[in-house]
């Protein structure tokens, strides 16, 4: 079963909740077109499961796609669980993992309300391999490790 994009979100400005877009066009090597956290480094773009926002819900909090910051909210795939070099494929682009989780350095005001927050835990990261567009609703498939594309 594959996964699928809940939202697509980005900001101008590092540090802030990330606004939700239709789409967005991804750069190879780069990340989102328009989005502070591209570049080029390991944190092309952001990816967190509806899954670990649910809880935060559970918890009280009134938050939603993009309040963590993350790049695309995805839906059936237990992003923790990939390891580092899987490659995914997200509507016409690939990705590789970079990284699992990140410190949280400066305790946002997500952790302040609940005192904890999920994304140091559950968010991951990945580099850009193949450029296109990302939509809302588009596909996530992991790539298995034994194809060499």
């Amino acid at each position: 079963m594959p996964g699928k994009v809940v939202a697509v979100c980005i900001s101008a400005q590092k540090g802030e909740r990330k606004k939700p877009v239709a789409e967005v066009l991804i750069r190879e090597n780069h990340g989102i077109v328009g989005d502070a956290h591209a570049g080029d480094w390991h944190r092309q773009i952001s990816l967190l499961a509806l899954e670990s926002i649910k809880k935060m819900q559970d918890k009280g909090l009134d938050v939603t796609t993009g309040d963590f910051a993350e790049n695309i909210t995805t839906e059936g795939i237990d992003l923790p669980s990939l390891p580092i070099g899987t490659k995914l494929v997200i509507g016409e682009t690939l990705h590789e993992v970079t990284q699992i989780g990140k410190e949280c350095h400066t305790r946002c005001a997500i952790y302040q309300q609940a005192g904890d927050c999920v994304m140091p835990r559950e968010g991951i990261f990945v580099k850009v391999l193949r450029g296109g567009m990302i939509r809302t609703n588009d596909s996530i498939e992991v790539v298995p490790n034994d194809s060499n594309h």
